[in-house]
């Protein structure tokens, strides 16, 4: 039996991605997208407001972040968790790999609303997805090239089950901080779609 390892690899996040994750999504707020339930989270947020020492954005938006990240790290809000799900773990990746290379964190211009960090996630997992879907199985065994730092070394592969792994954790970490707001005064007004 002759097994499409890229096919497998693929519908693995594009499973729960179609038939979990982004359905949930649907119907987030912008009250949701910026709760912040504990003092002290990082998120998206203005400039001026940021809480975080390496804070970084293009425009007036900025995702809090530090390097060395402090222990324990501090909670992160839905806008953060989904700034990091379409631009850490899928939109640098997917143009480092499949574009030019040139996002970063400090030239990304940061959703200030939910539908426009819903749209943004979308657009950054059809690049990223775009990509994968070109790969055959030389694409998989190469390494993965000096933009992963501690992954570079490893087959293409490897990072595909990473980015899985990374996107179903987040992901469901935002799905906890909805049903938490849902279920809390944060939601005191929530009304199912």
């Amino acid at each position: 039996m002759t097994i499409d390892w890229n096919g497998q690899l693929i519908d693995q996040l594009d499973w729960h991605w179609q038939g979990h994750l982004r359905p949930k999504l649907d119907g987030l707020t912008d009250d949701e997208y910026r709760w912040e339930p504990v003092p002290g989270m990082w998120s998206i947020r203005p400039r001026a407001e940021a809480v975080s020492s390496h804070a970084a954005g293009a425009d007036e938006l900025v995702a809090d972040f530090a390097f060395p990240e402090p222990q324990p790290a501090p909670l992160t809000t839905i806008a953060w968790r989904m700034g990091h799900i379409s631009v850490g773990v899928l939109g640098i990746r997917a143009n480092a790999h499949f574009g030019d290379g040139s996002m970063t964190y400090q030239n990304t211009a940061w959703p200030g609303t939910a539908d426009a960090a819903l749209a943004f996630l979308d657009e950054q997992y059809a690049a990223w997805m775009k990509g994968l879907r070109g790969l055959d199985a030389e694409g998989l065994a190469r390494p993965c090239g000096p933009a992963e730092g501690p992954w570079s070394a490893s087959p293409f592969a490897a990072l595909i089950l990473h980015i899985n792994r990374e996107v179903l954790h987040h992901g469901a970490e935002v799905l906890l901080l909805r049903d938490l707001y849902r279920t809390s005064a944060g939601g005191k007004n929530w009304v199912p779609a």
